[in-house]
């Protein structure tokens, strides 16, 4: 009689990441420190990298004064590219992140919000995309 594999000891082995998924992580990484640094040097505070929620993810929650900016990063090999690659899904997703992050983090002192993009391409400075599109 053949023995079955047990579930739980198969669960327990570790699988060897994909290197095109390990790849791609560190671009995103370092794309979204170099976004960071960038609007830290035009003076936003950052508040939170890589916040998640359970209904998305939003890359930068950054501050300058009264307002509040919720950044989408885009890593491309062109600047067009990555702003080409922000789609409307994506749009909705750090819409409702933002306001699960509005509803965690409420703050009286904040006037006014947006969502920027920063899109980042190899061998160029980021580019800074304030109000690069409105929730719904």
């Amino acid at each position: 009689m053949a023995r079955r594999p047990d579930p739980v000891s198969r669960l327990a082995q570790k699988r060897e990441p994909r290197p095109d998924k390990v790849a791609a992580f560190r671009v995103g990484i370092s794309a979204e420190s170099r976004a960071a640094a960038y609007l830290i040097a035009k003076g936003y505070r950052i508040l939170a990298r890589r916040w998640k929620s359970p209904v998305g993810e939003i890359d930068i929650v950054a501050r300058r004064r009264r307002l509040l900016v919720f950044v989408e990063v885009k890593a491309r090999a062109s600047l067009d590219a990555a702003a080409e690659s922000l789609n409307a899904r994506q749009q909705q997703r750090i819409a409702a992140a933002a306001e699960a992050w509005l509803a965690a983090y409420p703050d009286p002192a904040i006037l006014d919000m947006r969502f920027d993009a920063v899109l980042v391409a190899p061998g160029k400075i980021p580019r800074h995309i304030p109000a690069a599109f409105e929730s719904a």
